[in-house]
């Protein structure tokens, strides 16, 4: 019988799998310190289906993150990808980090 168990993503792979949601054009940040979203929904309608293959591509790759969740948004807001103010409606808006 075959083990039905999703893989889980390694810590080390976060920064490898925050690179390839971004190189499909979506808009990946985290949402003060207990969220992140992927945003994908705002690309253009022409690039939704070939962005959704390539998710499900990058889903397969690294696995269940779930249990990376705070780690992920660790990443993204050491990068500057965040959003805490909501005031700012973008997280490019943030200052950057150096």
């Amino acid at each position: 019988m075959a083990d039905k168990r999703q893989r889980l993503m390694l810590e080390s792979e976060i920064p490898a799998f925050v690179d390839d949601v971004i190189k499909t054009g979506c808009d990946i940040c985290a949402i003060g310190l207990e969220y992140y979203t992927i945003g994908d929904a705002d690309l253009p309608k022409e690039k939704i289906d070939k962005v959704t293959v390539e998710l499900d591509r990058i889903w397969g790759k690294y696995g269940d993150r779930d249990h990376l969740r705070f780690e992920i948004i660790a990443h993204l807001r050491s990068l500057g990808r965040y959003i805490d103010d909501p005031s700012i409606d973008h997280w490019s808006k943030n200052p950057q980090p150096n």
